[in-house]
């Protein structure tokens, strides 16, 4: 008997391009399970005794990446504990090591749809993050300093990874300076064929 593997969708875009939003969007809509690799992390954090807490909160806070291997290991282990076949994995990978540690330890497990990329310009982008911190969004990285340090790390990082993925023909990329529901409507029209 053959088992089906876990579709996976990258969700990448510069912070603040709205990728949280709208997961959370079609979450509601098509069921799908949404993965923050930072939400993962912050709550690997956060937890006592988390041998690997102390090191995510240096990376964290110093807008730097956290070493692949730990967390794909995360994200391997909520997809092994959800009950769903279609993930969204919002933030990752955000640099070649993400890529190569991804090919190596998950491309075997999974089944990669496409990278939804959120193209948003860098103003937009930081006046969104300083606006979510302004109104208590709990995260430690929404102020200018973290902010301009994670554009600079998605640049630097991340956008040769979309790259990667638009030789091959495998991004789908959405302008997501609109507003929330119009960014919807064009992203549900890309997800509609996965529905199960």
């Amino acid at each position: 008997m053959t088992t089906v593997k876990p579709k996976v969708i990258f969700v990448l875009g510069g912070p603040g391009a709205g990728k949280g939003t709208q997961c959370q969007k079609l979450v509601e809509e098509f069921k799908f399970k949404h993965i923050s690799a930072g939400d993962l992390l912050r709550e690997e954090r956060n937890k006592p005794g988390s041998e690997f807490g102390e090191l995510i909160e240096t990376h964290i806070r110093n807008g730097t990446i956290v070493p692949v291997e730990i967390t794909c290991k995360l994200i391997e282990n909520t997809i092994q504990a959800s009950n769903t076949d279609v993930f969204l994995i919002d933030g990752f990978p955000r640099n070649k090591d993400n890529l190569d540690g991804w090919i190596r330890e998950m491309s075997d497990k999974t089944d990669l749809q496409f990278v939804l990329f959120f193209d948003c310009p860098i103003e937009m982008c930081v006046q969104r993050c300083l606006k979510r911190g302004e109104a208590g969004s709990g995260r430690s990285d929404d102020n200018i300093e973290s902010v301009r340090k994670r554009i600079v790390t998605f640049n630097e990082d991340t956008l040769p990874i979309i790259r990667y993925y638009e030789e091959k023909n495998m991004v789908k990329k959405i302008d997501s300076s609109k507003t929330a529901d119009e960014i919807h409507n064009e992203v549900r029209s890309l997800m509609s064929f996965l529905k199960s």
